[in-house]
């Protein structure tokens, strides 16, 4: 600002000492004209160095500094933004995680479920086949049992066939009873 003022105050006098010349006035050339002119202009520039370049300058300023608390605001926006990036990455693994570790737990206990439902359809296999069991013995006997007494009957038919008379059904019966009883007593000792 200094220099400017320097400046004009140079080109004033330098104005002076051309007025002074004799030369200058052959040139058709106003000295008092260009003097007012020279000191309008120097009032015009300190005017305008005063209300404008100040207040512009101020204005620069604050908008320089506005623009650097802008730029300072981006930046630590940008660095927030890092930040919760990097924090959902770091939930984001953490989630995975626990989702792989529910998947693992899910797959245990389907192991786990899928085993015992194995051991109860084995012991439920075991009692349906000690029941058929049981019920196959059960109907084996009766039908032992019925085919001894479809034998008596027909050893009694047979005997008096042969005999040529009635025998006494009642007491063969015993005595056929008797002997199948003491032959399935053989067998179940062998």
């Amino acid at each position: 600002m200094k220099s400017r003022f320097g400046l004009a105050i140079t080109i004033i006098l330098l104005s002076l000492m051309l007025s002074s010349c004799a030369a200058a006035g052959e040139l058709g050339i106003n000295w008092h004209g260009l003097l007012g002119q020279f000191v309008n202009f120097g009032i015009l520039l300190a005017l305008l160095l005063v209300f404008g370049y100040k207040p512009i300058m101020k204005m620069l300023d604050k908008r320089s500094r506005r623009i650097k608390e802008s730029m300072d605001q981006a930046e630590f926006i940008k660095q927030q933004t890092a930040k919760t990036e990097q924090m959902v990455q770091e939930q984001l693994a953490q989630a995975r995680k626990q989702g792989q570790d529910l998947v693992a737990q899910a797959t245990k206990i389907g192991e786990r479920l899928k085993e015992e439902a194995r051991e109860q359809a084995k012991h439920n296999a075991e009692a349906i086949v000690a029941r058929t069991r049981g019920e196959i013995q059960a109907e084996r006997e009766k039908d032992i049992d019925q085919l001894r007494k479809e034998f008596v009957e027909i050893a009694i038919k047979a005997a008096e066939k042969v005999i040529n008379r009635a025998l006494d059904k009642e007491a063969h019966r015993q005595i056929i009873e008797q002997t199948l009883e003491e032959s399935a007593g053989l067998k179940k000792e062998g």
